[in-house]
């Protein structure tokens, strides 16, 4: 047992990516202690490696109603739309304040930010550090501002097992190692569920473990059946399997083509329509990837993605890379409000690990980061308003939690071939069988929704049911998917 069991803070933050820094640092600023754990060391999570950037209506051209349509628009009626104006209206903040902090962004010579062109964006919106290595820069600075926060207590290499429930309300958490953090409010920041199936652009610890964490503590999931497929991820180069190459690049001039070297979609659909359209081509002509040509593109613009591609053995100056869809975003998640709190009292959820609606039934791209940073700093808020831990609580001991079951390979290839880009009723009834719990509850969530729409697409239910629109599918401890609407 270790030497202290029970660790005693206002603020329990759970994964130290974007999210859960940003939560950090924000209650540190309002003065509050926080323990932050983190799986592995700082700067090595699942946002380290974002190549995307910080959708913000920042340019004289945009407004805040033009950001909240393209939203909607890509979430294909499923978007909540008051979660989508608080991103919408405190994403410029946010961007502001992360240059305060010390994140400096791409800008030309008079500071004037550089705004990138993404899928389903209408305008330029789009903030970059680094070109395609914003998620490095923005997390490396977070990092960097929370080891110097002396009210930041930061846990390395400690992994979470369960929520500490007293009384009907969350008093903390319980990590592997036997150690428990008291607080008012614990935030579950630890990333999406990505790399449950067998081809994915996320690192190996994506594996959904606070939406784990959360339901079997009694709080909401939904919208488990939204699993965004990042078109462009690299196929077939060891060493390179699934590393994703941004859309921004598609942004900027590059192309798609087919084995016919011919060009076949709009590259700048949302990402469920280009994925979508690669899928359908692999499978009439039997090939295993699409070509990405961007020898159009500067590749100084993409400095990490093209030394990366380089040192694979592949060089995009000057040939077409071979990519094909992969896992890459899980729309659903823990059931939040604006503010970030589930439905457990005392127990909160931010980034890929909540679902607000804000993304619909298909991300519009960059939005993620936004959120992070926006429902970041609100959860935060909302947690130190939280009451005090009980009294009587200070005696009680910890619950034994054991460590969160891992998917085993069997379980990776079973959704990818039943809830892959394309799924079957046959599919998806075969996962529900799978010994994984949580790959369970995403087959029971796409099992009732008998419609395509957005990232979820039914062979069996070709067409979107209007019927459906802007209705959520929300599963609790019960397990059986119920229909839930959000305003």
């Amino acid at each position: 047992m270790p030497d202290e069991p029970v660790i005693s803070s206002d603020l329990a933050v759970v994964g130290a990516g974007a999210a859960g820094l940003y939560a950090a640092l924000s209650a540190a600023a309002a003065g509050a202690r926080v323990v932050l754990v983190s799986a592995t060391p700082l700067a090595q999570t699942a946002s380290y490696w974002a190549q995307g950037g910080i959708a913000a209506a920042l340019a004289v051209e945009d407004s805040f109603g033009r950001h909240l349509a393209d939203t909607e628009g890509a979430g294909r009626d499923l978007v909540r739309r008051s979660a989508a104006q608080v991103l919408v209206h405190e994403a410029p903040g946010r961007v502001r304040h992360l240059e305060a902090l010390g994140v400096r962004f791409d800008a030309d010579r008079r500071g004037v930010l550089a705004l990138g062109l993404e899928g389903g964006h209408s305008v330029r919106r789009v903030v970059h550090a680094g070109g395609s290595a914003t998620g490095r820069r923005v997390v490396r600075q977070l990092s960097a501002l929370v080891v110097d926060e002396p009210l930041v207590e930061v846990l390395e290499g400690a992994r979470a097992a369960g929520a500490w429930i007293h009384d009907g309300r969350c008093a903390g958490v319980v990590l592997e190692d036997g150690r428990a953090i008291r607080a008012r409010a614990t935030i579950l920041a630890t990333g999406g569920a990505a790399a449950l199936w067998s081809r994915t652009t996320n690192p190996p610890g994506s594996l959904g473990i606070g939406m784990s964490i959360a339901h079997a503590a009694g709080a909401d999931l939904a919208d488990l059946e939204f699993l965004q497929f990042h078109p462009t991820a690299v196929i077939g180069i060891p060493g390179r399997e699934g590393f994703l190459v941004t859309e921004a690049i598609r942004g900027e001039g590059a192309t798609l083509h087919g084995t016919d070297g011919e060009r076949f979609v709009e590259e700048l659909a949302p990402r469920d329509e280009v994925s979508r359209a690669i899928a359908a081509l692999l499978d009439a002509t039997q090939a295993t990837s699409v070509g990405l040509d961007m020898r159009a593109v500067d590749p100084a613009l993409f400095p990490n993605v093209v030394s990366a591609l380089q040192d694979a053995g592949l060089d995009p100056t000057r040939e077409r890379i071979p990519v094909s869809p992969a896992a890459h975003y899980m729309m659903g998640g823990v059931v939040t409000d604006l503010h970030g709190r589930s439905t457990v009292p005392g127990l909160y959820a931010v980034g890929e690990t909540a679902c607000t609606g804000l993304h619909g039934a298909n991300r519009l791209a960059s939005n993620s980061l936004s959120e992070c940073f926006v429902y970041g700093a609100r959860a935060a808020a909302a947690g130190l308003d939280e009451p005090a831990a009980p009294a009587n609580l200070a005696d009680a001991a910890p619950p034994a939690a054991a460590p969160l079951q891992r998917p085993p390979r069997a379980t990776q290839e079973a959704l990818w071939r039943d809830a892959g880009i394309n799924r079957t009723r046959e599919g998806l009834e075969r996962l529900l069988g799978d010994p994984h719990p949580l790959a369970r509850l995403i087959a029971a969530c796409a099992l009732r929704r008998e419609e395509s729409r957005g990232a979820h697409q039914r062979t069996d239910f070709p067409a979107v049911d209007p019927a459906l629109d802007h209705c959520h599918t929300a599963i609790g401890a019960d397990e059986r998917p119920h229909p839930s609407g959000w305003s």
